[in-house]
Order: C-alpha cells, then structure tokens, then sequence
C-alpha cells in the first residue's frame, strides 16, 4: 500500500451526485478533492445499466442538473443520451484532473486523534476532513436466493450487468420479476425474439402499476426554440416540476386522489391485453402507488404476444436447465435474465464506513434500520454527508432535485466549518431521533405502508428508510441552511 494522499475531500462516486458535488466544491474554491471511483468513466447507474431499452421514466427537461441545460433530443431520454450528458457535463466542468477511476473504496475509517478520514482503496490510502458518500442507493445488484440458481447451465446475469456477448435468437428466455427494469426489457426480448422462433417466460411476483409513457421526439423548431428563447427552457422544466410534485397529496394524504392516475393504468391493460385471463393476471391488487409507478406503452402488448408467457406461481428452484415452480411445472430456459432491483434498504457501502466509536454504518443501522439527520449526516460519523442517503428517495420525480438540495446543504456546512474555525461536525442524537421520528410518524400515513404491498421501500423492520414522505420543495426548504443547532 503506498503512503497517504492527503485531500480536504474525498468524495465516494461519480454519478450524477459524486459529480454534482465535485463541481459545486470547485465553484466555492474547494478544490482540493479527490473522487474515487470503482469503474473506469463517470456515470453511476447510467453507466452500469445498458440493457435493451434502457431508459428514464422522468422527462428528460426534469431529469438534468439546473445549472447544465442540455439539447435532448426527446421528451424521455434512453441510457445512452443521459451517460453521453454526465460525460459532456464532466468533461466541461474541468474537474475530471481529480477523479481516480478504477479505484474501488474498501474501507474508510475516521481517525478521532487525526480529526481525518482514512479512505483505502487497492492504490493507496487518502487522507481527508471531509468524506462524501455518492455511491449511490441503485448500485448493488440483488439476486433472489433461488435454490439451484449456481448450478444452472445456461447463460445468468442481472439486468444491471447485462451481458451483450450472449446470442439471444431464437432462444427460451425467462426474465425473472417485473419493476422498473424488467418493463423496459421484456418489450426489446418479445420484439427480439419472434422472427427468430424464441420464447419469452415472464416471472412475475405481484404485478405493478403501469400508466402510458407519453414520449415523443422533439420537433427542431422546438429544440431551437428551447435553445434560443430566452427563459423558454427553464419555464418548461418548472412547469414539469410542478406536475410531477402534484402527485404526492396522492401519495401521502389521500390515495383517492389518484382514481384518475389509476383509471388511466386500468385502460393501458385494456389497451394492450384483449385475454380477459391474461387481464386478471397483470391486474395490481395494491394500491395505486404502493409500489413505484411505472410509465410503458409497449409492455402489455408484448406480454400478450403469442411467444410471451406470464407466470404468476412462484418459483421453487432452478435445475441445470429450467425454472421450476410451486405448482411443480418444469419450464426449459436457455437464459435468465434476473431483474430484482437493488440493495436499497441495505447500502453496501455502508458495510465499510467506521465512525468514531469502531462501527460500522452497517452495524449503527442494523438493529433499527438506515436512518440519517436530514438524509445526509450521521451521529457517530464526524464529516460524513451522505447524498442520496436514507430517506431521500423519489417515486414520481427527478432524484437530482433532491441530490442539488443536499449538496447546497454539504456547501453551506463546510462555509460554517470554515468560519467558525470548527474541526469536525456531526448531528446530534437528540436532533436525528426528533427527525426521523417526525418522519416516520408521516410515513405511516402515506400509500407505501397502507396500500397493501410489499415494495423495496419497506426494510426487514417494515420501515420505509427509502422514501421522503413529502413534496421535493419541502426538502429543499429544509435543507437550504446549515443549521448548526442541531450538531455537536
């Protein structure tokens, strides 16, 4: 291990979020940071995710920083145009001289004598005051505990590591769950594989909520009038903003509200499906926003499509060739494609951050599920800011709003740290349990906890610890100060 680099920041991850920060810490002078990052370019889960059909389901106007106005192309963009836009946003911000690539976080420990972090990685150790935490909640992969999963002898990989060397035509596909991802794949598979004679077998668990997906290429007489009329750009993506935050009274108040929202889903099944059977199947039986909302207009007609099969019976094991379910049928399959989401509620990262009493984040969180002040610092973590951290989630609009609100927040508290001539700071216990109280006590009112189902939202303790159960300008009002009160 080759002796320490020492930095005033060290900043874990190049997503949208690691690169926000990174650029707004120059703009303030606080230039001396390093990013590390595990892969070799920037981009987070826009750089992982390549499978086909890949795309936002936030428009693309909302979905992109306020201060890096872009020409898209379209009204929802697809992977490749939103990684093209951090690698250009990246490559103009004139900080990429202090990202490390290929260099993966295995341990930070804070150093109490020090007052330091103590971040290691394969090339080295880098020393520094201030640690920011970017790695994402949709990083980790997670795969179901299948029994017989490792001894299948075809082809496995999770949606989030898709492997573009394996031949699909003509092959018998399963894809195992039916989220965000997998209605964006199980279209391109059953579009794919009907001229070359193969068969598509959806798994699904409970199924999800699915509303049109209103997208549309741009004319270019608007792009150049999004690019040359004053104002016009930032009038349209307030005007997004404002829609998308009026569904949250919805989610949080009064799940009536959505009747239309949900009357809208209930077309696009009938819309797509004419199988009254197949109809049932695909019917939500939760409430209308338990689970994320969804947004396609090509995964009902491709489920009943005459080389699609949707299974509803759960599965009991995988042979060497086949998906077996509890009702003890036998399905042969060349492939399988796993698309069960993320660690959300268990943040890998979290496993290798040590706080000044020799815990893990892990372990701090462990016996009472993740919790942090405001979503972004932690008791016991001197110098941590956690961007996109505990309970700052979306389900119905752009995460970067939330991401630019704690980053102003990260700013704001090195200002202090720096006039006050401070060596550390971290929030109080007492201001973390009136928080998370506050919090929780909202959450039990809104549609994730009453709307009768199981999401990845919901932790082992039935907490959701993934969600903010208010509106997005509430948050940023919150966080618009450092409020020094309430850290030691």
């Amino acid at each position: 291990m080759s002796s320490p680099h020492a930095v005033d920041h060290v900043i874990i991850g190049s997503g949208f979020a690691g690169l926000c920060a990174a650029i707004k810490l120059q703009e303030d002078g606080e230039t001396d940071f390093v990013v590390l990052e595990k892969a070799g370019e920037v981009g987070g889960t826009w750089r992982d995710n390549t499978y086909p059909g890949a795309a936002c389901d936030v428009p693309s106007q909302l979905y992109s920083y306020s201060f890096a106005e872009h020409d898209w192309p379209s009204s929802y963009s697809p992977q490749p145009d939103i990684q093209a836009y951090i690698q250009r946003v990246a490559a103009e911000s004139g900080t990429l001289d202090r990202f490390a690539f290929d260099t993966p976080v295995t341990d930070a420990v804070w150093d109490a004598s020090a007052q330091r972090w103590s971040v290691h990685t394969p090339a080295g150790v880098w020393t520094a005051r201030f640690l920011v935490v970017a790695a994402g909640a949709l990083e980790e992969p997670k795969v179901p505990d299948l029994p017989g999963l490792d001894t299948f002898q075809g082809h496995v990989f999770h949606s989030a590591r898709w492997d573009h060397d394996v031949d699909l035509a003509g092959k018998r596909i399963a894809v195992i769950g039916t989220g965000a991802s997998a209605i964006q794949i199980i279209p391109e598979l059953q579009k794919a594989l009907q001229p070359t004679g193969g068969h598509l077998d959806v798994y699904q668990r409970s199924a999800p909520w699915v509303i049109p997906r209103n997208d549309r290429a741009y004319s270019r007489l608007e792009r150049l009038a999004l690019r040359r009329v004053p104002g016009l750009r930032r009038l349209y993506r307030t005007g997004l903003y404002w829609s998308h935050e009026a569904y949250v009274p919805a989610f949080t108040l009064q799940p009536k509200i959505a009747a239309p929202a949900r009357a809208l889903a209930l077309r696009n099944i009938e819309k797509g499906i004419s199988d009254p059977v197949l109809r049932d199947k695909v019917t939500p039986r939760f409430a209308f926003g338990c689970k994320r909302v969804l947004r396609s207009n090509t995964y009902y007609p491709a489920l009943a499509a005459d080389n699609t099969e949707v299974i509803t019976e759960r599965i009991s094991k995988v042979t060497g060739n086949a998906v077996v379910t509890e009702d003890g049928t036998e399905r042969e399959v060349d492939v399988l494609v796993v698309a069960t989401g993320f660690h959300t509620t268990d943040l890998p990262i979290a496993e290798h951050i040590t706080g000044r009493s020799g815990r893990t984040l892990a372990d701090t969180w462990r016996s009472a599920g993740m919790a942090a002040y405001k979503g972004t610092t932690v008791p016991g973590f001197p110098n941590l800011f956690m961007l996109v951290g505990p309970n700052t989630g979306q389900g119905h609009t752009s995460m970067i709003f939330i991401i630019e609100s704690q980053v102003a927040y990260l700013r704001d508290a090195l200002r202090t740290v720096r006039r006050r001539g401070l060596d550390a700071v971290e929030p109080t216990q007492e201001a973390t349990d009136r928080w998370n109280r506050s919090l929780q006590r909202r959450m039990r009112h809104t549609v994730w906890t009453t709307g009768g189902c199981d999401s990845w939202y919901l932790d082992d303790h039935g907490r959701n610890t993934v969600l903010w159960p208010r509106t997005t300008a509430d948050f940023r009002r919150r966080l618009a100060s450092f409020d020094e009160e309430a850290y030691a």
